[in-house]
């Protein structure tokens, strides 16, 4: 009886398992139910690579991938599992961009990196909200990137953070109280940049009119030596300048010949050899944010970062910006899926993302803000002699 039992039972065990595989389309389907623990099954960990590999852009594409692919080599794993990378050429043009991104994720990746150019990221970023897939941008700084679209981040700061990072550096370090502003006439991207420059000297200064002038010259700079005029008569010393390179060497050559004494805070766009060539002396004027430097040693990850790359290429090698930030991408990507403990809901692991602060980068200390956008250590500097100087480190937390 008892062996009839057993017989009996067996049957019943294997008949209810037939029946609930059947109503399960799949074998991981069934697991999926029924373990749900046993969920994150997958081989390898797939970070997906979304970048223009060829075609116009594919320099900055290829700059950004040798950051992904050094720290892909330093650490290889992530849950316990191998780090496979997953490539997706957008060709540097718009409408295979939109192809790529859509065979990209059907691929599966945990998280996609880039793609440099904004304009690609737009492009892809419809597909990647849609998929819950986040992904982080390195070196775009379009706001529409990251704008309403909780599942993308940056690691690049936009422009208007260099504002607030240069109004507090005036503030606090070279105790300006009184300011100018000079931009291009009718420059409207100037103009979100000056303001948060404008707004954080107001708020750490507490004077209103902080910014004393706002100047707005014309394309051929031909009322440039006027308006400076202007400033040195009204005893303003120091000019948030909003141009580009090519015109930022012409306006501070004019200012060396009046000798006024002015000093002119710029963005990294002046951080050239071509900068300090063609300014000359009259560089010596200025006063930059820059999102890198090698040299800086912000934290342990730098050190590690920088003895890598010179490893592999050139103990005097020195890294482009774009690599290093690549290589943050990388490492701030690993860091949100281990804390989320998977590396398949899309959900968590962006969860995990918008809660990154003050991670130890090669670049420096990164902190994601409300839009996804990074708020990171910014490097102050000078010109002494024909080169950019160290002269200040400012960390992530001023706006």
């Amino acid at each position: 009886m008892k062996k009839a039992f057993k017989i009996t039972a067996m049957l019943m065990i294997l008949v209810l398992s037939v029946t609930s595989l059947a109503g399960c389309a799949t074998f991981d389907a069934f697991r999926a139910e029924f373990f749900p623990q046993e969920q994150n099954v997958a081989e390898t960990v797939k970070i997906g690579v979304f970048e223009p590999l060829s075609g116009e852009d594919k320099d900055g594409g290829e700059l950004e991938r040798k950051g992904i692919e050094l720290a892909h080599e330093l650490y290889p794993t992530c849950l316990g599992k191998n780090v496979e990378l997953v490539y997706a050429d957008n060709r540097s043009d718009l409408n295979a961009a939109d192809e790529a991104i859509r065979e990209l994720i059907d691929k599966k990746p945990a998280v996609i990196l880039g793609s440099y150019g904004s304009a690609y990221s737009l492009a892809a970023a419809a597909y990647i909200q849609k998929a819950k897939i986040p992904a982080i941008s390195i070196t775009n700084t379009n706001p529409l990137v990251t704008k309403s679209n909780p599942y993308y981040f940056r690691v690049w700061f936009e422009d208007e953070y260099q504002g607030a990072v240069l109004g507090k550096y005036a503030a606090e370090v070279m105790g300006v109280t009184e300011a100018a502003v000079m931009r291009k006439k009718n420059d409207d991207a100037a103009i979100p940049v000056d303001q948060s420059f404008e707004s954080k000297l107001v708020q750490l200064t507490g004077n209103q009119n902080a910014v004393a002038y706002t100047i707005e010259y014309k394309d051929d700079l031909s009322d440039v030596q006027k308006k400076l005029d202007k400033l040195k008569k009204a005893g303003v010393k120091t000019i948030f300048l909003s141009a580009e390179q090519v015109s930022a060497v012409k306006i501070l050559q004019i200012a060396e010949k009046m000798k006024a004494g002015f000093t002119f805070l710029g963005t990294d766009a002046w951080q050239t050899d071509i900068f300090l060539t063609q300014a000359g002396t009259a560089a010596e004027q200025a006063v930059i944010s820059t999102i890198y430097d090698s040299e800086a040693g912000v934290n342990k990850m730098s050190a590690t970062f920088l003895k890598a790359y010179r490893a592999k290429y050139g103990k005097d090698a020195v890294p482009e910006p774009a690599v290093a930030l690549a290589f943050d991408a990388y490492m701030i990507a690993i860091d949100a899926m281990n804390q989320a403990g998977t590396s398949i809901d899309g959900e968590k692991i962006m969860q995990s993302l918008s809660s990154t602060s003050k991670f130890a980068g090669a670049s420096g200390n990164i902190t994601f803000d409300a839009n996804g956008d990074a708020m990171k250590t910014v490097i102050i500097k000078g010109v002494k002699n024909g080169a950019f100087v160290n002269v200040y480190t400012i960390e992530p937390n001023v706006v």
